[in-house]
């Protein structure tokens, strides 16, 4: 059997007799008492730091889809979304299904709300002392009020010593539906209510109590304490009218939401819905390669052979995944004949694990059912992006030993034992060293007497021979 380089050492150490370097022979002999476990131990390590980074990689990439997938589908452009020709009329936004079509949309008024204020004072701060309001709702014509008796009055009581700004408050804190605030105008500071919008939400306000307190009190016959009087929108779809409390209108007709912000009278406007067909071919595309950029790395990593993860279990569970993941259905409520897994957006799995496109499935579910592959890509709890989702949870999940994460976690454990084990060892080593330097120290001491001895004795004899001579 060859001999390793410490061993070596220690033979050419031997070999020199009397003329031993024991400090040499003493690091040469602990080296080698520990070489093997220390190699075996830098082997587990390397090995494990390889595990490590190609688990986080892994990870890291299903992260990266994932949140590129997200801000893909909360972009709207994927689903259909209402578009309107004039945006100074109103803003839209997609209703609660999907909407098709094109509307005519025409606003003659927006919706405002009944907005009053109070006889001056000093200041917010000035006393106006003690009382009771009283908020009564319904709508005011022609300078008279008609109560609503559908709707509830709002009794507030005035604490003794309140201000200004103590009677605001609590206004606001009978959430009547009427705001209360306090301005400073060029005459003092006024209190100021403001009601909800529409016609139906118009108020008058009873006072009494303390003078400033009754003061507060309002009716349509004191106009000029109104600034801002309840009115609802008016507007026209496809030439049909109707009204609104709020200019803020949800599913005014299917797939359609408005907030109203301007008029157009007579210069009716177009409402259309988007037709993302390409936008959603690109993105299945895109969402393809990324898929098969995850496969590649994951093929690699489990390879029996050559694969740094080829026995782990959370890259074995990521596998499984997604090998599944096009035929796994996406919206459990979807109607039969509706599209409801990523295959019916065309994804398919090949048999190496690897994805590819299939165009034409793709092409027949949008024509089938637009509607259907535009719900599949909302930011909602079920679709392409919550499927998604789902598996790079999964896949972050620590406490899951099945998982990538759980991988991750298990690996820097034994990271840190094999750091430890290796001051451990390199600690072990040392003390081994310093034993035998110890032992050796008197030896060096006996060799070095002998070796004295040795050389008196052989002077005498060279002595002695000379006289011979």
């Amino acid at each position: 059997m060859p001999t390793t380089s410490v061993t070596s050492t220690i033979i050419s150490s031997l070999g020199g007799g009397s003329g031993i370097d024991m400090a040499a022979l003493a690091e040469s002999l602990a080296t080698a008492q520990f070489a093997a476990r220390i190699d075996r131990n830098t082997t587990r390590s390397d090995t494990v730091e390889r595990q490590l980074s190609a688990a986080a990689t892994l990870k890291s990439q299903v992260a990266q889809l994932v949140s590129a997938v997200g801000e893909r589908v909360r972009s709207g452009d994927l689903s259909v979304q209402p578009q309107i020709a004039n945006g100074g009329v109103a803003m839209v936004s997609r209703g609660a299904v999907n909407g098709s079509g094109t509307y005519a949309l025409e606003v003659t008024a927006l919706a405002t709300a009944q907005i009053i204020k109070s006889p001056p004072v000093a200041a917010p701060t000035t006393v106006v002392g003690t009382g009771s309001l009283t908020l009564r709702f319904g709508s005011i014509a022609g300078g008279a009020f008609s109560e609503d008796p559908a709707h509830a009055a709002v009794l507030i009581t005035v604490p003794a010593g309140s201000t200004l700004a103590d009677v605001a408050s609590a206004i606001n804190a009978a959430r009547s539906g009427v705001t209360a605030y306090v301005l400073n105008g060029d005459d003092g500071a006024h209190l100021m209510l403001k009601g909800p919008t529409g016609a139906s939400n118009a108020f008058v306000l009873e006072a009494s109590g303390d003078p400033d307190v009754a003061a507060l009190g309002w009716t349509p016959g004191e106009p000029l304490r109104q600034l801002g009087t309840a009115s609802s929108a008016a507007l026209k779809v496809d030439g049909l009218a109707m009204v609104s409390l709020s200019n803020t209108i949800a599913d005014l007709v299917p797939g359609l939401s408005l907030t109203l912000t301007g008029t157009n009278v007579g210069a009716p406007t177009t409402v259309r819905f988007s037709d993302p067909g390409s936008a959603v071919t690109t993105f299945m595309t895109d969402l393809t390669n990324a898929l098969n950029e995850v496969v590649a790395e994951l093929n690699k990593d489990v390879d029996p052979q050559t694969g740094e993860l080829s026995r782990d279990t959370g890259a074995r569970a990521l596998r499984r995944a997604l090998s599944g993941l096009a035929g796994s259905i996406v919206m459990p409520g979807a109607a039969a004949g509706q599209p409801a897994t990523l295959a019916d957006l065309g994804l398919a799995t090949n048999r190496d694990g690897t994805f590819r496109l299939d165009a034409a499935r793709l092409s027949a579910s949008a024509k089938a059912s637009p509607a259907g592959v535009s719900a599949m890509l909302t930011n909602g709890i079920f679709g392409v992006f919550a499927a998604l989702d789902k598996l790079g949870r999964a896949v972050a999940s620590p406490t899951d030993p099945g998982t990538l994460a759980g991988s991750l976690r298990r690996l820097s454990e034994q990271k840190t034992r094999l750091a430890a084990e290796k001051t451990d060892l390199a600690a072990a080593q040392d003390k081994l060293r310093s034993q035998m330097i110890t032992r050796f120290a008197g030896t060096d001491a006996r060799v070095g007497a002998s070796r004295a001895t040795l050389s008196f004795l052989k002077n005498q004899i060279d002595a002695w021979n000379a006289k011979s001579n």
